[in-house]
């Protein structure tokens, strides 16, 4: 198997267009012609891991955080970062991030930590917007009932919690070909009418190349009039942070207990106590300063996310429990997620799990 086949596959499950615009996504080191010999799931890509990956005979590292983030100019080694990739390059191993495009998917990050605190009735805390796109098209009446269903196999009208949706105006249609053209109802170079159907169906973003080409192998039409739109709608299923509940609520020291004992940190960060039962959480894996006024409109009892400043926890205002847990802490399960999940759907390569902890601070 390619690697650039475990890249499509990974592109379904966590798709790259909904990463942020500043992170750095995909592969970002390798040949994605070359054959897979064995893949290591990491949470960082360090020196040391591209050492692992080597002495376990894998080829691909599947690293949740890209190891360059920002452009660079020399390739010396002079830093981590470029001994890292200098060394990745030398064997011949392919480097893949997946980072905040796993952090926007609903089943990503953030559902990973509401699991694992026990919280129910899930929803994203920061939706994304025009990720939803609106396709228009114009089909002849006998033939509308089989394109739908053809755009429907692969994804194409789904809202929410809804999926076949959507919206179709009988009219009459109209056109003439030229003396170039092979139309499939009436003749050349006469005006025909048809009984048509528009058909208004959504989509997703990344899927709309999937949906061009199914419109054009199932529409009858020699020509075939469309169009796409994007939709303002907030995306339910893609953005960042997430919020949940306790089914009963827990005191504010039980809460802090819970904490310690599920993401094994010897110490929190925390602004006032408001001495109010827990019960509403909102949570932001990695740095999640960005989230605070998010989760005070979302009216989560407490926030838990990581690197936050001095003068963030002054925006807890009374309104909110502010809870620092590192960013290693937060993240850290996310890379048995992953190993699960390429080890559970592709059997013809190995998958290691890296047993390095890669968390840069340590505590005294």
């Amino acid at each position: 198997m390619k690697i650039k086949e475990l890249v499509s596959q990974l592109n379904v499950f966590a798709p790259l267009n909904y990463a942020e615009d500043f992170d750095n996504v995909g592969l970002i080191v390798g040949d994605p012609n070359n054959e897979i010999k064995g893949v290591l799931v990491s949470l960082d890509t360090t020196e040391d891991v591209v050492d692992e990956s080597i002495n376990k005979g894998c080829n691909v590292i599947l690293g949740f955080h890209p190891i360059i983030f920002s452009g660079i100019k020399k390739l010396n080694p002079s830093n981590y970062v470029n001994r890292a990739v200098i060394k990745a390059i030398k064997n011949d191993i392919a480097i893949y991030a997946i980072h905040t495009a796993l952090d926007n998917a609903y089943h990503g990050v953030n559902d990973i930590i509401c699991d694992k605190l026990g919280l129910k009735n899930k929803a994203i805390l920061m939706p994304q917007t025009q990720t939803i796109k609106k396709l228009t098209t114009y089909v002849p009446k006998a033939n509308a009932n089989d394109l739908r269903e053809k755009l429907f196999e692969i994804g194409a009208g789904n809202i929410g919690n809804y999926s076949h949706c959507s919206f179709n105006i009988e009219g009459k249609g109209s056109f003439k070909g030229n003396e170039n053209s092979n139309p499939v109802v009436g003749q050349r170079g006469q005006t025909h009418y048809e009984d048509e159907v528009q058909i208004n169906i959504t989509f997703a973003r990344h899927l709309e190349g999937n949906i061009l080409k199914q419109l054009f192998e199932h529409h009858p039409y020699e020509e075939v009039a469309y169009e796409i739109e994007t939709l303002e709608n907030r995306n339910q299923h893609i953005g960042l942070g997430m919020t949940g509940s306790f089914e009963k609520p827990l005191s504010e020291n039980a809460f802090f207990e819970r904490l310690k004992e599920t993401f094994g940190t010897p110490t929190l960060r925390h602004s006032k106590k408001l001495n109010k039962p827990i019960q509403k959480v909102a949570v932001l894996g990695g740095s999640g300063a960005s989230a605070i006024s998010s989760a005070i409109k979302a009216k989560a009892d407490v926030y838990v996310t990581a690197d936050l400043k001095y003068h963030d926890f002054f925006k807890a205002e009374n309104n909110i429990l502010l809870v620092d847990i590192g960013h290693y802490e937060s993240e850290q399960f996310t890379k048995d997620y992953l190993y699960s999940f390429i080890n559970e759907n592709f059997t013809n390569f190995a998958v290691v799990l890296s047993n390095l902890n890669t968390n840069p601070v340590q505590y005294y």
